[in-house]
């Protein structure tokens, strides 16, 4: 296993984005209201919502958006074929170095989806 996400995740939660949560209270409850909208059903159901934010994620080589993202696709009902077909499409867009975030975020998945 290279990262433990689901301690990756509680970590940043609990620690870094707690304070600046604290730091920045106006900003993060904007960030947070523009997610709920960003996240909401509508031509596209929250699951593909997921899918592409992980592919962004991968894309742009963020860590911590791949463990949030991959646990809410987990969430969503994803399936492995579907979180791998994005991230398919994430190294067609990002090339090699989006090949290795995609090994990140299908861990990622896999260790979340097991606890389901």
């Amino acid at each position: 296993m290279f990262k433990n996400w689901g301690e990756f995740t509680q970590t940043l939660s609990a620690g870094p984005l707690k304070d600046l949560r604290g730091a920045t209270p106006e900003v993060m409850k904007n960030f947070s209201a523009m997610s709920q909208a960003a996240l909401k059903t509508e031509a596209l159901e929250t699951k593909t919502k997921e899918l592409i934010a992980l592919a962004i994620g991968v894309a742009i080589r963020c860590d911590d958006c791949i463990g949030f993202h991959a646990k809410a696709a987990a969430q969503h009902g994803a399936t492995r074929e579907e979180i791998a077909e994005t991230l398919g499409l994430a190294i067609y867009m990002g090339a090699g170095p989006s090949a290795m975030y995609a090994s990140h975020a299908l861990e990622a998945f896999d260790q979340f989806n097991k606890n389901k």
